[in-house]
């Protein structure tokens, strides 16, 4: 059995373009059909965050709209005497 020679085939030009397609058509082929398959399932999952981000959102909405009482306490982080730090600052006679 011969060995085959590799230059006779790199010599033909039609050969390796026609050689240099199918696998450049191969390449495409395989990335598109395995990029496809990533892409469609992170998109799969993309949709099922947001579907679940807008059923909490929609269930804290509707929580919020049952309870009619719930306020804002305006009075919150106030102090009950502001001059209270004052009065411990500017009275020498009192201990710390």
């Amino acid at each position: 059995m011969p060995s085959p020679n590799y230059t006779e085939f790199f010599r033909n030009k039609t050969a390796v373009a026609v050689a240099v397609l199918v696998l450049i058509g191969l390449a495409f082929w395989l990335g598109r059909s395995n990029g496809y398959t990533k892409g469609y399932a992170q998109a799969q999952a993309d949709v099922q965050a947001l579907q679940e981000e807008g059923a909490r959102k929609a269930a804290e909405e509707a929580a919020k709209a049952t309870n009619p009482f719930q306020a804002v306490n305006p009075l919150e982080g106030v102090e009950a005497n502001p001059f209270e730090k004052v009065k411990k600052v500017l009275n020498p006679f009192e201990a710390n």
